[in-house]
């Protein structure tokens, strides 16, 4: 195991082809440290991991043979509270977007009130390319190389791209056998029967369904007259996909990692989970056209576009192209600083990452919270806390921002580093 240090600030610019989401977020934190007058000191701790770790992950194929992985996890913040964050398992992991997407974390559980600081993980590798069993092993292992570090009150993993329930039911077990005891606290995103939240598994999509429908009332836009696309058809695009179509939006495209299909008079979402379920991908769906390449759906003619996937696919080199009015953003990072820029002049409204797709984290700390209990709350429940927390979040980031006439962006992560930066002043610097 090796400890790495972040390194200084002002790393490379975006460009169009290789967007850097590290560039992207410390951008954002310099604009919010700005506004607030923070100190250069202050700044730079806010700006800096607290703590990063690499590991190898040596794993034994199906066939014998021998691969090493490389894996990471990054604590952004401990200020506030043991960190929270997902593992990804994706060719793409790199140690600069783990360190973003912990930053982003950090700022998304300050802004909706939950006590955690942020922090993120992942091995690189294509999950497509490895059996169960040797994902299991993977998983068994990256988890033992952690041990450390993770803990109920100390860093608490969670499902994201390329994992899922099984995957976290793998690391609590892992962490509880070399404990000695069940730690069911360890992981959130688990399998029900193992201390899961009921609606742990579509709470990102429904807090990106909550805030966009609060964002259509705002503009006086109504539902059965609004044109969305949703960009990935994964975790949470295919959920928010189907609860915009539930609410009355009109989805009239959605895309995938293979491509992107469109209906203009609406897609019928149930007969194209089940052609997604039996196919594996949107493409070649009967009751839609395929769009000739994937990524002009973040193009296409709606009223609101949700990208759902990964991070920079809003760019300086699409932006000016984008037509609808307004983004929520189901994934992180989704956009570039540049593109922000560019969509702000064309009065585009871009709900941010950081309080659009918070609902994952705010459920995973429902379950924590139900886990060290041993008392588990009713669907009902955990949904309709989640929506009251996540329309108290926009209400809180719309208002901010109208008062200091800000982007949405700007007030929202000036709301949240304003709270982590008061946690660290109040606890002082040890010495």
């Amino acid at each position: 195991m090796t400890t790495t240090t972040a390194p200084a600030a002002g790393s490379p610019v975006e460009s169009a082809q290789h967007p850097d989401p590290l560039a992207a977020a410390r951008s954002q934190l310099a604009e919010a440290v700005e506004i607030l007058g923070l100190g250069p000191g202050l700044a730079e701790m806010l700006a800096t991991s607290r703590r990063e770790i690499t590991v190898s992950v040596p794993l034994r194929r199906d066939d014998g043979s021998v691969d090493v992985l490389t894996g990471h996890r990054v604590q952004h913040n401990l200020s506030r509270g043991p960190s929270k964050g997902g593992i990804r398992f994706s060719a793409d992991v790199n140690l600069d977007e783990v360190r973003a997407l912990a930053m982003w974390m950090t700022w998304k559980c300050a802004l909706l009130d939950v006590p955690y600081g942020g922090a993120k993980g992942g091995v690189r590798l294509d999950p497509r390319a490895y059996s169960e069993a040797e994902l299991q092993r993977v998983t068994r292992r990256y988890t033992s190389e952690l041990m450390p570090i993770l803990g109920p009150t100390t860093d608490i993993p969670a499902p994201d791209i390329g994992t899922d329930e099984q995957v976290m039911a793998w690391m609590m077990d892992t962490y509880s056998v070399n404990s000695g005891h069940t730690v069911l606290g360890v992981v959130t995103g688990k399998p029900l029967e193992l201390g899961g939240s009921r609606g742990r598994a579509s709470a990102t999509s429904r807090g990106v369904v909550d805030v966009a429908l609060a964002v259509l009332d705002h503009r006086g836009l109504e539902r059965e007259r609004t044109r969305a696309a949703v960009q990935g058809f994964g975790k949470v695009g295919r959920g928010a996909a189907r609860l915009l179509w539930e609410a009355g939006v009109k989805v009239v495209a959605v895309s995938d990692q293979f491509g992107a299909i469109s209906r203009s008079d609406g897609l019928d979402l149930p007969a194209l989970e089940e052609h997604v379920d039996t196919t594996g991908s949107v493409l070649g769906f009967a009751g839609a056209d395929d769009l000739p390449e994937r990524d002009d759906l973040l193009t296409h003619d709606v009223d609101l576009l949700v990208p759902a996937a990964v991070e920079g696919v809003i760019h300086s080199g699409n932006a000016g192209k984008v037509r609808a009015s307004i983004i929520v953003e189901g994934a992180n990072g989704p956009t570039t600083p540049a593109a922000d820029a560019i969509l702000a002049d064309r009065d585009v409204l871009v709900v941010p990452d950081i309080l659009a797709n918070a609902g994952g984290v705010i459920v995973s700390y429902f379950e924590w919270v139900q886990a060290n209990q041993a008392y588990w709350w009713s669907r009902g429940d955990v949904e309709a806390r989640l929506r009251e927390r996540m329309l108290a979040g926009w209400e809180r980031v719309r208002d901010f921002a109208d008062r200091r006439e800000l982007s949405l962006r700007t007030a929202a992560t000036t709301l949240a580093v304003d709270t982590v930066a008061s946690a660290h002043l109040a606890r002082g610097l040890y010495p």
